[in-house]
């Protein structure tokens, strides 16, 4: 066994102990929360290592990088998370590669996704996707991103265009609307993310009550606050370096 393939394994084992250990403190069950490796620039040596070590769920920020690994990780049985900005001119590729586009900010994003993923349903292969991936009778699972800061350089729908949003999307065929994602401010302190994180749960609980729908995930936490997220009801963890490790730089 290579150094690498030793060193995903204990960071992938060393994440599960700490997510047991963060659910446990907010009086959860580890199993309610999903890890989400983010295997962005990493080969696909690294992605198999990590899903020979337990991990289901990985998650790629860019559709073109996507492409280029996906025919060569066919076999696996994994969910494939698109957690980067989505590109409207990139729908159609996007609701064929992935199982779920977890950065949806637009309505007209939205409805390329459907209007995609209707297209494939009428095809005659309607029942495959790129790659292998088998549509599913509830659709594209759709989380909406939410801007939890101000910062320009941030993607994501505001808390007063939300609940519009989300009524568009479920309005949509094909389309599986399944609660909302967030990335807060970088701070150098993970404590100093809570309020963002607790936002967003209260958007998440109050938009459930107006659509009343179920709406049961929160897409929250990153390699450096993850576990504040998990005290705060994250239901995702979307973890990059500590899986992986560092980026090379490019």
């Amino acid at each position: 066994m290579s150094v690498e393939t030793t060193s995903i394994r204990a960071n992938v084992e060393a994440v599960r102990e700490r997510i047991a250990r963060a659910a446990e403190r907010a009086g959860r069950r580890p199993d309610e929360v999903t890890l989400v490796a983010v295997s962005k620039t990493f080969p696909v040596e690294s992605i198999r290592q990590a899903y020979s070590a337990g991990v289901q769920h990985f998650g790629e920020n860019r559709v073109q990088e996507w492409e280029q690994k996906r025919p060569l990780l066919a076999d696996l049985g994994a969910t494939w998370h698109l957690v980067g900005h989505l590109q409207s001119n990139k729908a159609a590729r996007a609701a064929r590669l992935f199982h779920t586009v977890d950065s949806v900010d637009s309505l007209s994003l939205a409805q390329k996704l459907a209007r995609a993923m209707a297209q494939i349903s009428a095809g005659p292969n309607s029942g495959i996707r790129t790659g292998g991936l088998a549509s599913s009778s509830a659709g594209l699972g759709i989380l909406i991103e939410v801007r939890l800061s101000p910062e320009e350089t941030k993607s994501g729908v505001t808390e007063t265009e939300l609940p519009v949003l989300a009524e568009g999307i479920l309005a949509l065929a094909h389309l599986d609307l399944r609660g909302l994602m967030g990335i807060p401010p970088y701070l150098h302190r993970a404590e100093q993310v809570r309020p963002f994180f607790r936002r967003l749960r209260e958007l998440r609980d109050a938009l459930t009550a107006r659509l009343k729908v179920p709406l049961p995930e929160l897409s929250m936490g990153m390699s450096h606050d993850f576990e504040v997220g998990i005290e705060e009801g994250a239901t995702q963890v979307r973890l990059g370096t500590a899986i992986f490790g560092q980026r090379a730089s490019r």
